[in-house]
C-alpha cells in the first residue's frame, strides 16, 4: 500500500475504503474486469489513486454519464495533483456544446469536412512558403468573408496549425505554439468545461482537449465516447491509444446497459422515410439503383398503416413478414442487397450534400442503418423488432435487448476494468446481466454514514400492482401514505413508477399542507428544470415544498439533493416496465439464457435500480438526515428483499396504515 499512499489524497481512509481500494490494486495486477457496489459515502471516486498507482505507464481513461460526474473526478484528480504535482489529467467533452459555428446537422460530421476543407487551403498556401495559415493573407482573407451560419472553413483549427519544412520529406502539419500552450494549461489547471471557449481564445476547444490528452495519464470521457465503437476507435486513434494498454473505470455503472442498447438500437419514423423518399426522387434521374429503392417506399408505408389499427401501443413485429412483403415485386431477393444499394445511395447523398455546406444525417442514410439491424436481427436473437404506435405515428425500431456481448468485448480489449455503482445491488445479479459468465471479481459495501441519520421504512398494506389499481381501499390507503408523509419536516419528493401514475394520484397530493409548495414533474425538460431550480431554492428562503416525480424521470437520478435540499424521499409501487409483449420477449430470452433467475434479471432488476436510485437522492453526505419510506408490499417479497442493499434489509421497519403516522412523528 506504500505506492498507493503516494496517490491517496487523504489523510484518512473511511471505513471500508481500503478493504476497495485493495480489490481495486489487485485486480489491475491481474490484468482483470472488477465491479463495485460502493453505496454514497464509501470513496468511490478514490478508485482512482488505485489506478494510478497501478497504472506502470498505461493510460487511465473514466466513462461518466453526466457534467457533475465529471466534476467529482476533476475536484478528485486536484487533490491527488496536491500530492503528485506532475500529474497531468484532461477530459473530452462533445463538440455540439463547443463548436461556435453555425450550421444545421451533424456537429462531428461539419467539423470532419471543415477541417478537410481547411487543410486543403492550408497546404495549398503552404506550399507557396506560408508555413504559419493564421498570418497568411489569402486565409485571412477567406476567413474574413465567412458566414458563420454556412461555414466552408474553420478558423478555429486553422489556428490551430502550423507546418515544419522537412527538406527532401516535405511539409509536415503540427500543433501551433499556441496550441500546445493552451493544451498544457488544460492538462496542469483545473479548468471548467463552462469555460473552454475562454481559455482557448481562438483555438479550436475540442482540438486542444484532444491535444491535452494526449500527453494526460488520466482522460475523462462520456459514455457515448467509451460506448459508441466508431466514437471510441476515433477518440483513441486520435490519442495513439491501444486499448490493451489503458486502464479503464466506468462510473455510475448501473447505467451502462441502457446506454449501450440505446447506442446500439434504431428507430424509423415516418418523417424519416418521407426524408428518404424525397432524396431518392431527386437521384432517380441518374441512378437506377435509387427508382429501384424508392419503390420499397410504399410498401414500408402499406406495412406501417397495417399497424396504426393495432390496439397496442408497443409490440413486437415479425421481421421475416416485413422483409418479405417489402421486397415483393420488387427486383431484390433479400435485405443484404437492399442494405448494399442503401450504402450506396447514401455515399451519394452524403457528398452532394457535403459539397453544399448540408451537415445533416440523410433519409437514407438512417434507412441503410435500419435494414442493417433488421437483417442482424434475423441472425441474432438480441436484436428485437418492435413498432410503437403514438396517437396517428408509428415508428419501427429494432432493439438491443442484451448489452453483455458489446460490454463483455469492450472489458476485455482493455488492460483492466473497473466499473463502480453506489446502486450496483446486487452485484452478481448485474455481473451475470453484463458479463455472463466471464471471470469478474465483485465486491459490495456496506453503508458506513451513521444509521442514526436516517430512518427506513416499507408499507405492507399498499401495492401498484395492476390487479390492485383500482381497488378503491387499496387507492385510499395510498393517498393516506402520502398525507402522513407530507408531514416531514423541510423539502420531500414522492416518486411514482409512471406519469400516468402521478397523475392518477394527483388528488393526494397535499396541496394546502402547511403551505407548501408542491410541484409535479413535467414532461418537457426545461420546464423540468426551471421548477427543479425553484424547489432547491425553498430551504435558503425559509420555505419547502413536496416534489412529485417519476422513478426513472428528470428529477431521480444523477443529482445531488444535499443538506436541507431533500429530508426525506417515498417510492410509492414497484417501477417495474409495462407488461407487455415486448417485454414478455425480453423476459422469455433471458429465461433461456439464465433459467428462471432471467425474469429477476430483465425486468425486476432494472425496476429496482430505479427506486433505489430515487431513494439515494436524498442522503449525501456524512452530515445529511433523511427518511425513506418503500411504498409497495412487494419489496418484502424474499427475492425483491434481499436483492436490496444489507443495510436497507437490516434497518427497514415495516408498517401500515394505522402505524405509519405514529412512526413517522417519532422521526420528525
Amino acid at each position: 500500500m506504500g505506492l498507493l499512499d503516494e496517490f491517496f489524497p487523504y489523510p484518512s481512509y473511511r471505513p471500508c475504503q481500503r478493504e476497495m481500494l485493495d480489490a481495486v490494486t489487485r485486480i489491475i495486477r491481474e490484468g482483470g474486469i472488477g465491479m463495485i457496489d460502493a453505496p454514497t459515502g464509501s470513496g468511490k471516486s478514490s478508485v482512482v489513486a488505485a489506478l494510478l498507482a497501478e497504472r506502470q505507464g498505461r493510460k487511465v481513461v473514466i466513462a461518466v454519464r453526466t457534467v457533475s460526474q465529471l466534476d467529482t473526478f476533476i475536484r478528485e484528480l486536484a487533490l491527488v495533483r496536491k500530492k503528485q504535482p506532475g500529474l497531468r489529467f484532461a477530459y473530452l467533452i462533445g463538440k455540439s456544446s463547443l463548436c461556435p459555428l453555425g450550421g444545421e446537422g451533424d456537429v462531428y460530421r461539419k467539423c470532419e469536412v471543415l477541417k478537410t476543407f481547411s487543410t486543403s487551403l492550408i497546404r495549398q498556401q503552404a506550399a507557396r512558403g506560408s508555413l504559419v495559415p493564421s498570418r497568411d493573407p489569402v486565409v485571412r482573407r477567406q476567413i474574413s468573408h465567412l458566414d458563420r451560419e454556412h461555414p466552408l472553413l474553420c478558423p478555429l483549427f486553422i489556428n490551430t496549425r502550423v507546418f515544419i519544412d522537412q527538406g527532401e520529406e516535405g511539409l509536415r502539419m503540427v500543433p501551433s505554439a499556441a496550441m500546445y500552450r493552451y493544451a498544457d494549461r488544460l492538462a496542469t489547471e483545473v479548468v471548467h468545461p463552462r469555460d473552454l471557449g475562454s481559455i482557448c481564445h481562438d483555438l479550436c476547444p475540442y482540438e486542444t482537449m484532444i491535444q491535452a490528452a494526449r500527453t494526460a495519464e488520466v482522460v475523462i470521457l462520456n459514455f457515448y465516447h467509451l460506448f459508441d465503437d466508431q466514437i471510441r476507435e476515433q477518440i483513441y486513434a486520435s490519442l495513439g491509444l491501444d486499448p490493451r494498454n489503458v486502464i479503464l473505470l466506468i462510473d455510475e455503472a448501473h447505467n451502462c446497459g441502457d446506454t449501450v442498447q440505446s447506442i446500439q438500437s434504431v428507430e424509423l419514423q415516418e418523417g424519416i422515410l418521407d426524408l428518404a423518399d424525397q432524396e431518392l426522387g431527386m437521384l432517380q434521374k441518374t441512378s437506377q439503383c435509387a427508382e429501384s429503392m424508392r419503390t420499397l417506399i410504399p410498401e414500408i408505408r402499406r406495412f406501417m398503416e397495417g399497424l396504426r389499427s393495432s390496439r397496442e401501443t408497443e409490440d413486437w413485429f415479425d421481421p421475416t413478414i416485413f422483409t418479405r412483403m417489402i421486397i415483393r415485386g420488387s427486383f431484390y431477393q433479400c435485405t443484404d442487397e437492399i442494405v448494399d444499394d442503401l450504402l450506396s445511395l447514401s455515399e451519394m447523398i452524403r457528398e452532394k450534400n457535403l459539397k453544399a455546406g448540408d451537415f445533416r444525417v440523410s433519409g437514407v442514410e438512417r434507412l441503410a442503418l435500419f435494414f442493417y439491424k433488421i437483417h442482424q436481427s434475423a441472425q441474432v436473437p438480441v436484436f428485437l423488432t418492435i413498432y410503437r404506435r403514438e396517437e396517428d405515428e408509428v415508428s419501427l425500431e429494432v432493439r438491443n435487448i442484451d448489452p453483455s456481448g458489446h460490454l463483455s468485448q469492450l472489458a476485455r480489449s482493455h488492460a483492466s476494468c473497473i466499473l463502480i455503482s453506489g446502486t450496483l445491488s446486487p452485484v452478481e445479479g448485474y455481473r451475470k446481466l453484463y458479463f455472463e459468465d466471464l471471470p469478474v471479481t465483485t465486491l459490495s459495501l456496506p453503508n458506513t454514514f451513521s444509521r442514526k441519520n436516517r430512518r427506513m421504512f416499507c408499507a405492507q398494506d399498499i401495492t401498484t400492482a395492476f390487479s390492485q389499481r383500482n381497488d378503491p381501499g387499496n387507492r385510499q390507503r395510498i393517498c393516506h401514505y402520502i398525507k402522513e408523509f407530507s408531514a416531514v419536516q423541510g423539502n420531500i419528493a414522492i416518486y411514482f413508477p409512471s406519469y400516468q401514475l402521478l397523475e392518477s394520484f394527483r388528488e393526494c397530493s397535499p396541496a394546502t399542507h402547511q403551505n407548501r409548495s408542491i410541484f409535479f414533474e413535467p414532461r418537457d425538460t426545461q420546464d423540468a428544470q426551471l421548477a427543479l431550480q425553484k424547489f432547491l431554492s425553498l430551504p435558503s428562503e425559509g420555505g419547502s415544498g413536496v416534489l412529485m416525480g417519476v422513478c426513472g424521470g428528470k428529477w431521480s437520478e444523477g443529482l445531488d439533493y444535499r443538506g436541507e435540499m431533500l429530508s426525506g424521499a417515498m417510492v410509492i409501487g414497484l417501477p417495474l416496465a409495462p407488461f407487455n409483449r415486448v417485454r414478455q420477449m425480453i423476459i422469455q430470452y433471458f429465461r433461456n439464457k439464465f433459467g428462471e433467475e432471467g425474469e429477476f434479471l430483465s425486468y425486476t432488476l432494472p425496476a429496482l435500480n430505479r427506486a433505489l436510485q430515487a431513494l439515494g437522492r436524498v442522503i449525501r453526505t456524512p452530515e445529511d438526515r433523511g427518511v425513506l419510506v418503500l411504498g409497495e408490499r412487494r419489496y418484502l417479497e424474499p427475492k425483491i428483499r434481499n436483492a436490496l442493499p444489507s443495510w436497507m434489509q437490516e434497518e427497514m421497519e415495516v408498517c401500515d396504515n394505522s402505524s405509519f403516522g405514529e412512526l413517522l412523528g417519532g422521526w420528525t
